[in-house]
């Protein structure tokens, strides 16, 4: 591959720790305290059935795009990964795709701050004379400077937000113990209905959009340290992580939601305010969740997603598939500065519609799209480039990749019709713009760095810094696995006791 001199490049400032939150924090969010807690309403406590469904379909297309992203560690993730693998049509396809999924969801993220920002203050008898959108724009723009001034502030701010929510978390939880019902776990309410509006497997769609963006970080590989190691690590946690904090929540959901209350979260805007307003719970309480939803879990989804999305676009620009203006980086701050900015501008565009089960919609289309593009372009790899070095490799690609790769076409059939067609008209005007820039740019030379310019090769030396990578690595294991067996057994837990 050549490459200009000045070929636009990022650099390389996370470790594997903000490799996580970054995915986490892409995933941990908008689902999880709206649309995917909604689900609780349909389904009461055997939520938790589709929760580990979204778990089993998620893990081993993690494992696919650990190995991807280990062996090509660029900016723009899946774009990269079908590029070379399919095509660069299916490449663009599934970049755009990525694009439009997490705008809808930084959209989405926006607006449901919105509303649990005005339920912090409602807490303590306050109302907000300001609307949802009008909240939510503000905040977006306030996140779009912040992430054009540099991935360094990027990163320390997704550590903060992701160790603040989890610090919320634990706390809140510890406040509801004594609130929890027992006995309503055992037995669904008899008023739930015997077949619901939203079938198991639509409910397994809207759940699984809680885990919607396990592969996040592959998005900004060019910025991840050591990213031969990193990569793989992260994305072999990510999705136990979020399991462990949509289980617990859902949990805690269940059991401080009164009996006669629990059928109206399916159509709720803020689920949990509204299950702890039902139960009596005020003040104090009802504060501290709102602000760890709201300054904890949907600011970790805005910083991610307003992270991540502009690095597709700056990579695909950089390649001649989209206007090279988005290829340009900031000389102050070595960031896709008006890759960021426009794409916060869409963002704001999809949050005036003010409809969360569209933007809900639209994403999970984009979603499952790219995912398909993705698993195929892993099992294309293995076939076309048995060349490229490997550092991790999943198990069983041959079989493992098509099977992936059904479920999520399935999956697609379960979406509502108006998402599905806004979801062609957008690969439709992707493609256009595709065609357009690749006759544009045909003769023009590449921008795109080898994985050599980018640091990509490079290992650690030192013993100390090996040994403090490894000691890491096991303690987010040991953590990871202790909240997910915990999440578990609390869902066995009445059975047991009642």
């Amino acid at each position: 591959m050549t490459t200009t001199a000045g070929a636009p490049a990022l650099k390389r400032s996370f470790g594997m720790r903000e490799a996580i939150t970054i995915t986490a924090g892409s995933v941990i969010g908008v689902g999880l305290f709206t649309v995917g807690s909604n689900i609780v309403g349909y389904m009461g406590p055997s939520v938790i059935l589709a929760t580990v469904v979204a778990l089993l379909i998620t893990v081993y297309p993690a494992l696919l795009y650990a190995e991807m992203g280990a062996a090509l560690p660029y900016a723009g993730g899946t774009y990269q990964f079908a590029s070379l693998g399919i095509g660069r049509a299916a490449g663009v396809l599934a970049g755009w795709n990525f694009i439009i999924s997490l705008v809808a969801v930084t959209g989405g993220e926006a607006l449901a701050f919105s509303y649990y920002f005005k339920t912090l203050f409602a807490a303590f008898g306050i109302t907000l004379p300001i609307s949802d959108v009008a909240i939510a724009i503000v905040i977006t723009a306030l996140f779009i400077i912040a992430n054009v001034r540099g991935i360094k502030i990027a990163g320390r701010l997704q550590n903060g937000f992701m160790f603040f929510f989890w610090g919320v978390a634990f706390i809140w939880f510890l406040t509801m113990i004594p609130h929890i019902n027992l006995p309503s776990f055992v037995q669904a309410p008899s008023f739930l209905p015997k077949e619901s509006e939203m079938s198991f497997a639509a409910s397994v769609c809207m759940i699984w959009w809680c885990f919607a963006g396990f592969e996040a970080c592959v998005a900004m590989g060019e910025e991840i340290k050591y990213p031969r190691i990193n990569i793989p690590r992260a994305l072999f946690l990510a999705p136990f992580v979020v399991f462990a904090v949509n289980a617990l929540f859902q949990w805690f959901l269940v059991g401080i939601t009164p009996v006669e209350s629990i059928a109206s979260l399916a159509t709720a805007q803020a689920p949990y305010a509204d299950a702890m307003k039902a139960a009596g719970i005020l003040g104090l309480p009802l504060a501290l969740l709102a602000a760890g939803i709201a300054f904890g879990g949907d600011f970790s989804t805005l910083n991610a997603a307003l992270a991540t999305i502009p690095r597709y676009l700056f990579t695909m620009a950089r390649d001649g598939v989209m206007p090279r203006i988005f290829a340009k980086t900031s000389a102050r701050y070595q960031t896709p500065h008006i890759a960021i900015i426009t794409l916060g501008l869409l963002t704001v565009a999809l949050i005036a519609t003010d409809s969360l089960i569209y933007i809900a919609s639209l994403s999970l289309f984009a979603d499952l799209f790219y995912y398909v593009i993705g698993i195929l372009a892993a099992w294309a790899l293995r076939r076309k480039h048995p060349e490229l070095q490997r550092p991790y490799k999943a198990p069983l690609v041959n079989v493992g990749a098509p099977v992936s790769a059904v479920i999520y076409l399935y999956m697609m059939t379960q979406l509502d019709a108006n998402a599905f067609i806004t979801g062609v008209i957008w690969c439709v005007l992707g493609l256009a713009i595709y065609w357009y820039c690749s006759k544009r740019y045909a003769s023009a030379e590449s921008m795109t760095p080898t994985l050599e310019q980018t640091g990509a090769c490079n290992m650690p030396t030192d013993p100390a810094e090996i040994a403090a990578m490894d000691r890491e690595y096991l303690l987010w294991k040991v953590i990871v696995t202790i909240a997910c067996l915990v999440a578990v057994g609390l869902f066995a837990l009445p059975y047991v006791v009642v």
